[in-house]
């Protein structure tokens, strides 16, 4: 579970709903996008705050950001059964948030097509963001996967899903989230954790769909490897779409080791922030937000 730094939005940043054909979504923004934009895809039981150390830098950096929270997380309400939380339709919304960031950035344009989007997506967000460029990779600059492995979680984070799911329509929420907090309390927050930022992730956790949470977490147990399927798709597209695999040093869902294989497999450039964890993007998101500009920028990544 991805612990943002802070919680109050940059000078640079607003929320809004960003409507679009399959409904509205709750999502931070930031920036003008004079080098590009960007639309960040949180992962499981995440949601576009996990990005909010990101904004200001990225934005300096000449980008519009786009964080959002998916159907059924946080501030995006969604339905009640786990179909509508099928990867499938994660990544048709995507899809449709590609194309109204690219309508927002078009209304501004003088002429030409609306530009590409740099797609990011986290963890199992990043799971989604592939499945999305699969499908189509025509609206996206660039791809890259941050703290997203090939295929389904390590065997420990597994037996934790599997507890979990277990638990949906037997505890309620909060009854579910008590006792998360007392297994494994650093998951939900910690001594070091700002009181305000540990009562947001309570907050969050009882404000996801159950059905979301339930339908996404039988994906990162059973996951194909797709690696091979994508990245015969690269090889076929008549242009080259960049694709940047960025972790931490350490991660718990997918062994770094395993992250490296992949990204050769994928011909992807690879970056490591050291001293980050699953989540570079609240741990260390100076560096990150670095290496995510330069990657977009298409010039040498420096973290």
């Amino acid at each position: 579970m991805s612990q943002p730094p802070f919680l109050t939005l940059p000078p640079v940043a607003r929320a809004r709903r960003l409507p679009t054909a399959r409904g509205e979504f709750a999502v931070h923004e930031a920036g003008e996008p004079r080098r590009g934009t960007a639309l960040l895809i949180p992962g499981f039981t995440g949601s576009k705050e996990d990005f909010i150390a990101l904004l200001e830098p990225l934005a300096d950096r000449g980008y519009r950001v786009v964080a959002v929270d998916g159907r059924g997380q946080y501030e995006t309400p969604g339905p009640r059964e786990e179909s509508a939380y099928a990867q499938a339709e994660l990544a048709q919304d995507v899809h449709a948030l590609a194309a109204a960031v690219r309508d927002d950035v078009a209304e501004d344009a003088e002429d030409g097509p609306p530009a590409r989007v740099h797609l990011l997506g986290h963890s199992l967000g990043g799971l989604v963001s592939r499945a999305a460029v699969l499908r189509d990779a025509a609206p996206f600059a660039s791809l890259t996967l941050l703290s997203s492995g090939p295929a389904a979680v390590a065997s420990t984070q597994q037996h934790r899903l599997k507890m979990l799911l277990g638990a949906f329509g037997v505890l309620e929420m909060e009854e579910i989230w008590q006792a998360m907090c007392e297994l494994d309390p650093v998951e939900a927050a910690d001594e070091e954790t700002p009181p305000d930022v540990a009562d947001f992730l309570h907050r969050r956790w009882l404000a996801n769909t159950p059905e979301q949470l339930s339908a996404t977490a039988q994906q990162l147990l059973t996951e194909p490897d797709r690696t091979d399927e994508l990245a015969a798709a690269l090889a076929a597209l008549p242009e080259p779409l960049p694709v940047q695999l960025l972790s931490g040093s350490v991660d718990y869902a997918w062994p770094v080791p395993l992250l490296d294989e992949t990204s050769v497999r994928l011909g992807a450039v690879r970056t490591v922030v050291e001293g980050a964890g699953h989540s570079p993007n609240a741990e260390r998101p100076a560096e990150t937000a670095r290496a995510l500009a330069s990657f977009w920028d298409g010039g040498e990544v420096s973290p």
